[in-house]
């Protein structure tokens, strides 16, 4: 497959697959006499992973470092293993500030559709908790 196809496949842009490319993580890829690249299956699935560790928060220099120790070969198995749990303490970690955030934003969401109702924010700025509605007090009281 050349790059048009897996930017197609992917829903990444040809410039983000170059950059990976340039940046050392699909060390791999065939090229033809003329220079184009031609992606196998392998190197699709790199890419997912890429990606998904990318999502994840990784940094680039950091998947690097994870390509590389899958080229290593079975020597480096517990490190990669290691690599993906530690992933999933950020990520759970990432939900659960999202989690947050997203309580508050619904908060603010009330909040300002009230203010909204009343022509003031002074009403619902100075109105007591015990005053919001159930679900609004609840994430009042997880965020504040």
């Amino acid at each position: 497959m050349q790059i048009g196809e897996i930017s197609k496949i992917t829903g990444l842009s040809i410039s983000t697959l170059r950059y990976y490319d340039k940046h050392g993580l699909l060390p791999d890829i065939n090229r033809t006499d003329g220079g184009i690249r031609i992606f196998s299956k392998d190197d699709l699935d790199s890419i997912r992973m890429i990606e998904c560790l990318k999502n994840s928060g990784m940094k680039i220099s950091e998947i690097k470092h994870f390509m590389d120790l899958c080229r290593i070969g079975d020597t480096t198995i517990r490190e990669r293993r290691d690599i993906f749990f530690d992933q999933e303490v950020n990520i759970n970690n990432q939900i659960t500030l999202l989690e947050n955030s997203l309580k508050l934003i619904k908060f603010k969401q009330w909040y300002y559709s009230k203010a909204l109702e009343d022509g003031t924010v002074n009403k619902v700025k100075n109105m007591s908790v015990e005053d919001m509605p159930l679900d609004i007090q609840k994430l009042y009281k997880e965020t504040h």
